[in-house]
């Protein structure tokens, strides 16, 4: 059992880098996820474990330094808040388009333009649609304690390098800010340069050898018929995230009659919003993607059978949605209910919806 410590979400973000090996650091600091930066100087790591933290002048210059990080096989990450994410997103495209793993931890606020330091989600359509230019698609995350933070760290970078594909952790300032119970992981020592030739020496930049051939960390390629190969194999890797890698979590959904989705501390709330529902006579059940992309569909398709309607839950004007419905393609009811620009529905505001929007009440 390792260590059990009371921390913030962001804080842990910090200590699980440190712990599981990771080589480098590169960011910039904006509320609400300064403290991940501030944790990592106050640390040191380079003193315990040799993990490099550097803050960049700029959120490009961070994820340009991420870039050069991960074409050399490193574990290396960065981490910023909305308006830090649209800075970095030249930079992520260029990891998505090299086939390069990465972690970026975006601590969501709310929008749009620098918006407000309060917590909302109105970044889903930025992190799973793709937020930059391009047919790529990012592993998303999306932890709902600090337990999470700490867990999802390690898994980010495992799912990066497992498919060769950045990865990002959408969290929000709730869980950033909040405090924990957390158990934190054991420490992993970080990549030996012969363990990094073993995982990665089919691309990692590594310098030449006698008698081998360079590798090229490169986004670009002029050729349309060699980029349009590229982009079908993009496309079958995306495909096996979906195939292999979803993950979900249900709540009470066995009778459930009428169903939420929600991820994060929305779906938090709405676990509340179902033993409240549940005391009422509505039998309520949450779905709760862990992954957003790739996307539970085929678990909430499984649900169509036995709910008559389904409220997603989300602090923003409605973005989840869209996949909900997609999934959901007119069988039964979908519909939305969130809060804007900060502001955190209250479980009773949820139920409500649940009754006016779905029940019809």
């Amino acid at each position: 059992m390792g260590d059990v410590r009371l921390m913030k979400g962001n804080e842990v973000i910090a200590e699980a880098a440190i712990r599981c090996g990771c080589d480098g650091y590169f960011g910039y600091p904006i509320t609400p996820q300064s403290e991940i930066m501030e944790t990592l100087m106050i640390r040191r790591p380079e003193e315990e474990t040799g993990m490099v933290v550097l803050q960049a002048e700029s959120e490009v210059a961070a994820i340009n330094m991420v870039y050069g990080g991960a074409s050399c096989g490193k574990k290396v990450m960065t981490s910023s808040s909305s308006p830090g994410i649209s800075l970095k997103a030249e930079g992520i495209t260029y990891l998505a388009g090299a086939e390069l793993p990465a972690l970026i931890v975006n601590i969501v606020r709310g929008g749009p333009g620098l918006g407000t330091i309060q917590p909302a989600q109105s970044d889903y359509f930025q992190a799973v649609k793709g937020g930059g230019h391009g047919d790529y698609k990012l592993i998303v995350l999306a932890p709902a304690s600090v337990q999470e933070m700490n867990d999802f760290v390690d898994l980010g970078f495992e799912l990066s390098f497992k498919y060769l594909n950045p990865a990002m952790i959408l969290s929000d300032g709730v869980i950033g800010q909040m405090m924990e119970k957390v158990e934190l992981a054991d420490y992993k020592p970080r990549w030996t340069d012969e363990e990094i030739e073993k995982i990665s020496g089919s691309w990692a930049t590594n310098g030449k050898k006698a008698g081998s051939e360079r590798n090229i960390s490169t986004s670009l390629d002029l050729d349309s018929a060699k980029q349009e190969v590229f982009n079908h194999k993009l496309q079958a890797k995306y495909r096996a995230m979906e195939e292999n890698d979803v993950r979900y979590e249900k709540f009470e959904c066995d009778d459930a009659e009428y169903l939420f989705v929600a991820y994060g501390s929305s779906a938090r709330i709405c676990q509340k919003s179902v033993e409240l529902a549940r005391e009422k006579g509505i039998k309520v059940g949450l779905l709760r993607p862990i992954t957003l992309f790739p996307y539970p569909t085929k678990q909430i398709q499984e649900m169509l059978g036995q709910v008559k309607g389904i409220l997603s839950v989300e602090m923003s004007a409605g973005q989840m949605v869209e996949d909900v419905r997609l999934a959901v393609n007119g069988k039964v009811p979908v519909e939305h209910f969130g809060r804007y620009g900060g502001i955190i529905p209250t479980p009773e505001e949820v139920v409500e919806a649940l009754e006016e929007k779905i029940l019809g009440k």
